[in-house]
């Protein structure tokens, strides 16, 4: 026992000095409150899930901890972790614990403000539907005689409610004054609801429509 407590005694004292002084170094800190906005993350979500409304960013943080602990570097990483996965359809309130923040060692919740985030939650509903080119301007001697574009159909997901009002995926509007034959549109989907979103497909889309002079004594 002696043996082991004697081997390599030099190095034990020098990390017993070390320690000894590193903790007289944060004794002597005084120990500060702190203000900070950090962004509010989510993990565990369930894929068939959504959450509506506006979702909030941001909460303020109030800690407290040593000086030297509560640089801005020091704090940098620090952020508001929401578990959902116990997450349901409808509303759930969620409050702001120390065990939800990556606080640095020694930085002491103290409180968050708000407290407490309530989150709505929707079911998932998928749904396709076609696409409806929309033009504008359109010479009045002319007609359409045909008009290209892919894809004619698209999937959106979204909350049961708002899938279900949705019929059509209208582009965004193409301008035909001074087209007097064929003409290539590059432009962009529009679901028209911000919060039900196309799945698998890219938002941009090319028309390809060709107008027809309308002949005197009506369109052939």
């Amino acid at each position: 026992m002696r043996q082991l407590l004697t081997q390599n005694l030099g190095w034990k004292l020098l990390s017993l000095l070390l320690a000894v002084m590193l903790w007289l170094a944060i004794a002597r800190e005084p120990e500060v409150a702190a203000s900070l906005s950090v962004p509010v993350e989510f993990k565990n979500m369930r894929d068939d899930l959504d959450i509506s409304g506006n979702l909030p960013d941001r909460v303020i943080l109030e800690v407290r901890g040593p000086s030297g602990r509560l640089s801005r570097d020091n704090l940098s990483t620090v952020a508001a972790v929401l578990d959902l996965s116990d997450a349901q359809p409808g509303e759930r309130t969620y409050n702001i614990r120390g065990r939800n923040l990556n606080l640095p060692s020694g930085v002491v919740f103290y409180r968050a403000v708000p407290s407490q985030l309530t989150l709505r939650f929707d079911q998932l509903a998928f749904k396709n539907e076609p696409v409806q080119p929309v033009f504008v301007n359109r010479p009045a001697s002319y007609r359409i005689a045909s008009q290209q574009f892919s894809p004619t159909q698209v999937r959106i997901r979204g909350s049961e409610d708002r899938v279900q009002a949705i019929n059509q995926i209208k582009t965004d509007p193409m301008d035909l004054s001074g087209v007097a034959g064929e003409q290539v549109f590059h432009t962009h989907l529009n679901v028209g609801d911000a919060q039900v979103r196309l799945v698998d497909t890219s938002s941009d889309i090319t028309v390809r429509v060709k107008l027809e002079k309308i002949l005197t004594g009506g369109a052939r």
